[in-house]
């Protein structure tokens, strides 16, 4: 199916304070998952697979770490009309604000996108981890004579208090919207889903901020600048006066929103079988490396991920995630962490000539569990980080503890025999 009507437009999202230390000095969407992608990689290679080749990316925190992934990744043919482009928030005579919400940053952005012949614009979440074909939500907007379309999943009454709530009718078309409802409203807002659905007791349409609008119709919805926010505002307004349907998915899907959602869906990856599935034709994107293959010696692996370029001597690695040219000392122990590598090898010579005690990585005989660790980190011998809910919430310049998990800051030092 050829989607050459289709314009995407990925929302970076905001300051991505619940990511934080991780949002610190990088946009939600450039934050590493997996080891070798970032977040941005998953819309966008949904888009790709979808045939949709045309992609804007709005952002306006620290967008300077994914201009440079996105400016070496996505390369397409001289004779292509394929782009992926990255669209910051900017003062021009119409605006001198930054982007106020989710509608006012395709509002102060409309201008970019009206530059582009386009019959349908596909808007998508920057901080989301799933595998969806959008060819077949494309379709079945356009056999509908949809103005609108949202992507809804089934959700469980407990989970729904969290989420924007559908209500349907027979045709798919949306009633009703709540944000966020509490539990006691939750009575009448069931929907019609399948049958393996029931069965979860997941009996509520949420929405996942994925929507398609017919383009007149958004150019339309964009003149009123007092609309700021598509889910709290836009939508619940136009469910009444537009033809609105919805678009059930039951796949795997995530909303990567805070640290321990962001931790879970990383060690998931090493499940015998993973929710979110890396191993299939539907391929994720990312920079292509240039990295020799990972050199492991002496160490017992057990539901592992390894990225390329590491060199690992650990004697022990479960449940883990390692990300692209890390390094772990002998005798180290590593359990239930995410370890999102380095952005560079050092020379024994640069680090004698510099005095560094603490090299790149994991030194030796550490301990390390229930953590997260940032790119380019100094983990000495010795270190003993045992993370779990025993552990209160607090920060110091070099690590932030966030419901249990010991998050270690990008590029921090933590000394020889450090306990945590």
């Amino acid at each position: 199916m050829n989607n050459d009507d289709v314009l995407s437009i990925i929302l970076g999202g905001g300051q991505g304070s619940r990511l934080y230390p991780l949002t610190a000095e990088r946009s939600k969407p450039a934050v590493s998952i997996a080891g070798k992608y970032r977040l941005v990689d998953i819309p966008i290679s949904n888009c790709i697979n979808s045939n949709i080749k045309r992609m804007y990316v709005l952002t306006q925190f620290n967008s300077a770490s994914l201009n440079k992934h996105i400016k070496n990744t996505y390369h397409f043919s001289f004779f292509s009309k394929a782009f992926v482009d990255v669209l910051a928030a900017e003062q021009t005579m119409q605006s001198d604000k930054w982007f106020q919400g989710t509608a006012d940053a395709v509002r102060q952005s409309m201008h970019h996108f009206l530059q582009n012949d386009f019959e349908y614009a596909l808007i998508l979440s920057g901080d989301q981890l799933y595998n969806m074909d959008f060819k077949d939500m494309i379709a079945k907007h356009k056999e509908s004579n949809a103005e609108i379309s949202i992507a809804t999943y089934p959700v469980n009454k407990k989970e729904a208090t969290g989420f924007g709530i559908l209500k349907t009718n027979n045709e798919n078309e949306i009633t009703s919207f709540i944000e966020k409802p509490s539990a006691d409203l939750l009575g009448d807002w069931t929907s019609e889903v399948s049958d393996d659905m029931k069965g979860e007791g997941r009996n509520y349409l949420a929405s996942m901020g994925i929507y398609i609008f017919n383009r007149d119709l958004l150019v339309k919805l964009m003149e009123n600048p007092d609309t700021i926010d598509f889910g709290g505002e836009i939508i619940p307004q136009s469910i009444n006066n537009h033809k609105t349907v919805s678009y059930q998915y039951e796949g795997y899907w995530t909303d990567i929103g805070t640290i321990e959602s962001f931790f879970e869906a990383n060690l998931g990856l090493t499940d015998d079988v993973p929710k979110f599935n890396l191993y299939d034709e539907n391929r994720v994107y990312t920079r292509a490396r240039i990295l020799p293959t990972s050199k492991i010696s002496g160490t017992m692996i057990n539901k592992s991920v390894i990225s390329d370029g590491c060199i690992i001597k650990a004697a022990k690695i479960e449940r883990c995630v390692i990300g692209i040219r890390s390094k772990i000392g002998k005798e180290s122990t590593v359990l239930n962490t995410y370890m999102m590598g380095n952005d560079y090898y050092e020379s024994k010579e640069k680090v004698q000539a510099n005095k560094i005690d603490n090299l790149l990585g994991i030194g030796d005989r550490c301990h390390i569990d229930n953590c997260i660790i940032d790119i380019n980190c100094r983990i000495g011998d010795d270190v003993r980080i045992n993370g779990g809910k025993h552990l209160k919430d607090t920060e110091t310049d070099s690590y932030l503890i966030k419901d249990g998990i010991v998050v270690i800051k990008k590029g921090a030092t933590i000394p020889k025999g450090t306990v945590i």
